[in-house]
């Protein structure tokens, strides 16, 4: 099935990507999109969670199931001052 994966932020910087399109197996989590992504780009390989997610513009917990089409988003923690 087909979701599209949006990257805010240092992700965005990170995968050189705002969105892409994503084939995952029925039942994916995003758990299991963030392990993904982690064995993609080397610089994710050091967290294990994932940051918080969005499913459709949602908050979601990193297991709940994902259905085609769905808009998952990593949020990554910010700092500022």
């Amino acid at each position: 099935m087909k979701v599209r994966l949006l990257y805010f932020a240092v992700l965005r910087d990170i995968t050189g990507q705002s969105e892409s399109d994503l084939d995952v197996p029925e039942g994916s989590r995003p758990r299991e999109v963030w392990q993904r992504l982690r064995a993609s780009y080397e610089k994710l390989a050091g967290y294990d969670q994932p940051p918080m997610a969005a499913i459709n513009e949602s908050y979601a917990s990193p297991d709940a199931v994902l259905h085609e089409g769905d808009e998952l988003a990593f949020i990554p923690p910010v700092a500022g001052g």
